[in-house]
């Protein structure tokens, strides 16, 4: 009899993760919901009302909460097979990666759609990107995928299958670095000789610059700057996973620009389109392959010529 697999997901409570809960679970994988709120999480479960999906409290901010979960599914199930990591909704984007000043505005400009860097100097009424926020973010979105990550490995190391699915952003292409810094383009590219120091590295240098309002001057993202580089950053780690570990199967997916509280509903696509991707890449098969971008079920380049959010 085959041995049913189990998955966790962080950040699904609601959204798209409690979509790819759904779907991996009718699929028959065990599933661990997680959510910052535990009375959240609970909540959810009891709203799937599906026999294999079961909560668990996460802060990925807070080592301890990292642990406890940790010790949960090596005393529960013994091993992990699944690792889908989204950013909880708690702390998405329009709380702590940038404020908006002008909602109805941002909602009517299309959203995130109309956040490019041509458009930075009209878009100073409906948004403000403060300097602590943008190290906040970098701190959830990079360190703490990172701590998760790394602190689930051993229990993903167990499992004849193991897969590690970052849910990430078109906005992590490179294609939102500027052409000043086009060698940083290539360096982060560069999977053979990157290495996670180095990674954090740039993290500094972008929030150096970030504080001393040098951001066009040294070609880094003028709008999302901070998420667009803790996307760009969690790429290339995510890379450096998939390089370390040749047996665990390690990718990022977009999901698409879906309709969520995230996106203030200025999606174009519904959640349970949106979860398609992150599923199908966690139940690839064991040829499938590792350390690469798929933008929704299709694999992309880290860098584009031309992009457009969709």
């Amino acid at each position: 009899m085959e041995e049913k697999r189990c998955a966790v997901v962080t950040g699904a409570n609601k959204g798209i993760g409690y979509e790819i809960c759904r779907q991996l679970a009718i699929q028959g994988v065990q599933v661990i919901l997680t959510a910052l709120n535990e009375s959240q999480g609970m909540e959810a479960v009891k709203k799937l009302n599906l026999p294999n999906v079961i909560s668990h409290q996460l802060d990925i901010k807070d080592p301890s909460s990292v642990a406890r979960l940790a010790n949960f599914i090596e005393t529960h199930f013994r091993k992990l097979d699944i690792l889908v990591i989204i950013i909880p909704k708690n702390i998405h984007y329009y709380k702590l990666r940038m404020i908006k000043l002008d909602d109805k505005e941002f909602r009517d400009g299309g959203g995130f759609v109309n956040l490019v860097d041509e458009k930075a100097h009209l878009l100073t009424h409906i948004i403000k990107e403060p300097y602590e926020l943008g190290e906040k973010c970098l701190e959830i979105n990079y360190y703490g995928t990172k701590a998760v990550t790394e602190a689930l490995l051993p229990l993903l190391q167990l499992s004849k299958s193991p897969r590690i699915v970052n849910v990430a952003s078109i906005y992590e292409d490179l294609y939102w670095f500027h052409n000043d810094n086009e060698k940083l383009k290539e360096e982060l590219q560069d999977i053979k000789t990157l290495t996670k120091e180095r990674i954090e590295e740039i993290i500094q240098w972008f929030l150096n610059d970030f504080k001393a309002g040098m951001l066009k001057e040294n070609g880094w993202p003028l709008t999302c700057c901070a998420y667009k580089v803790s996307k760009a950053a969690l790429n290339a780690y995510t890379r450096l996973v998939a390089r370390k570990f040749p047996n665990i199967m390690v990718n990022c997916v977009h999901p698409g620009y879906v309709v969520t509280e995230m996106t203030s509903q200025t999606g174009f696509i519904t959640t349970e389109e949106g979860a398609k991707g992150p599923v199908m890449v966690a139940l690839l098969p064991d040829d499938g392959p590792s350390g690469v971008f798929f933008d929704k079920t299709q694999i992309a380049p880290f860098s584009s010529a031309d992009l457009k959010v969709e």
